[in-house]
């Protein structure tokens, strides 16, 4: 019998009713609280237009006053400069002797020192750029054309090997390795280059070619010796590479006064003379020494921006350099990489060692014939961050020092060793960009990866 008292509600309608009860409760509490509150907008995203964006010109210096490579590296070439004034103020003692009494006549002192470190550094830009006074003459015919190119001749001349040893530097330390034999593969490379220049009776041409050829077997031999060590038995490049210096300096002084070698002409220590036909061409005729080495310098830099770019043997080259373990994890043979990395190195430097004999520098082997191609190759390479096309441009700067700093010697009784402490200077504010940046009070750059971590080899 069913219950006549009616029912407030059916069963399947009561959790409808209860949650319309708490949504209206929820509602009247935002209520409530919107009823205390400030007004708000109605969409909370940021107007893109309510925001002015910077202009572009307020974008580059952004970006110019900024922790970059660029900027890193052209600060520290003005910091070097300045602090090589000062060396240049402190060294002369007619300069020096003028701060004596600074406080009756400073401008005594402020004159001399204008002065003497302008006239300094105009002649190291006259020596290694261009000279005014050289253009003049050929507008006015007291001059031909060959002395305004003198200075870019003198500067590619002393650039060209250097590019070589840089990249021979650059290429190691991409591939994990510091390679310090660089100079010794150099002397190594002179040698086979000078001997094949004067002991083949070959016709030119094929002369210069062999002789080439033989300066890059030379700097890929003394090259191996360290790769296979390291690969073979885990010695370290460094103390090999080093000990090789000193095996390739003696063996080239006891070389020069042997019988066959040594100029029968000469009792000094110096060898006969690379013929003609196995000599580098000049390029801006007989008067000025720039020749074709520069040209090979230039293909040699492209060719290894290639190799580490685009070729397989590249990308191995560098996976090793980064992370051996992970390299061989993933298949690729650590041992044979470690061999071709100081092969390929030997093989650029023992052609810079070339030349400096088969080019316009020397015609025989001398003691000093290589110079500190090897050692300033090691700047260079650092000065480029290990960038193939960045050592030709380091190249080319400390070309430039050198040749300028021949003439500043000549005109301004500056010491040519002044120039190599600007060398050092620059490779010292470079290898170290938060000392330039807390100078110049440089922002952190957004994609700024100042690579001076260069020796993973350590």
């Amino acid at each position: 019998m069913s219950d006549p008292t009616p029912q407030s509600g059916s069963p399947d309608k009561e959790p409808a009713s209860e949650a319309q009860a708490a949504q209206n409760a929820l509602g009247n509490t935002e209520q409530a609280e919107s009823a205390t509150e400030p007004t708000r907008p109605a969409s909370s995203k940021p107007d893109p237009e309510a925001e002015p964006k910077p202009s572009l010109g307020r974008l580059f210096l952004d970006n110019l006053w900024a922790a970059n490579t660029f900027t890193v590296t052209l600060l520290s070439l003005v910091l070097a400069i300045v602090v090589g004034a000062v060396l240049m103020i402190v060294s002369d003692p007619d300069v020096l002797h003028t701060y004596t009494y600074i406080t009756a006549r400073p401008s005594d002192a402020l004159n001399a020192s204008w002065t003497l470190v302008s006239e300094a550094y105009a002649n190291l830009f006259k020596g290694s750029v261009f000279d005014p006074e050289a253009f003049s003459g050929w507008l006015n015919g007291s001059n031909g054309w060959q002395a305004v190119l003198a200075p870019i001749s003198e500067t590619l001349t002393y650039t060209a090997p250097l590019v070589f040893t840089g990249l021979a530097v650059a290429l190691a330390f991409r591939g994990g390795l510091f390679n310090i034999g660089a100079q010794g593969q150099a002397t190594i490379g002179v040698i086979l280059a000078a001997l094949a220049g004067f002991l083949l009776p070959l016709p030119p041409g094929l002369h210069l070619l062999v002789a080439v050829l033989a300066g890059a077997l030379g700097g890929a031999l003394w090259g191996f010796i360290p790769g296979i060590l390291k690969a073979r038995a885990g010695a370290h490049e460094v103390i090999n590479t080093i000990m090789l210096n000193y095996v390739a300096t003696y063996f080239l002084t006891w070389l020069i006064v042997q019988k066959g070698v040594q100029d029968p002409n000469r009792t000094d220590a110096i060898s006969k003379a690379v013929d003609s036909s196995a000599q580098l061409p000049r390029l801006l005729g007989d008067n000025l020494r720039v020749h074709a080495g520069i040209l090979l310098a230039v293909v040699a830099t492209w060719a290894v921006a290639w190799l580490l770019n685009r070729s397989t043997l590249g990308f191995e080259l560098r996976a090793v350099g980064a992370n051996p373990d992970a390299a061989r994890t993933a298949g690729i043979s650590v041992t044979k990489t470690y061999v071709l990395i100081m092969v390929f190195s030997g093989i650029l430097a023992g052609l810079g060692g070339s030349n400096m004999v088969l080019g316009s520098t020397a015609s025989a082997l001398t003691p000093l014939v290589v110079a500190q191609i090897g050692f300033d190759g090691i700047l260079v390479a650092l000065l480029g961050r290990v960038k193939p096309w960045g050592v030709l441009l380091a190249a080319l700067l400390f070309g430039a020092l050198q040749a300028g700093g021949n003439r500043m010697q000549s005109y301004s009784g500056i010491s040519l060793e002044l120039v190599t402490v600007l060398q050092a200077l620059i490779v010292i504010f470079i290898a170290a960009p938060a000392l330039v940046k807390a100078i110049f009070q440089l922002r952190a750059a957004r994609a700024a990866r100042l690579q001076t971590s260069l020796a993973k080899g350590w």
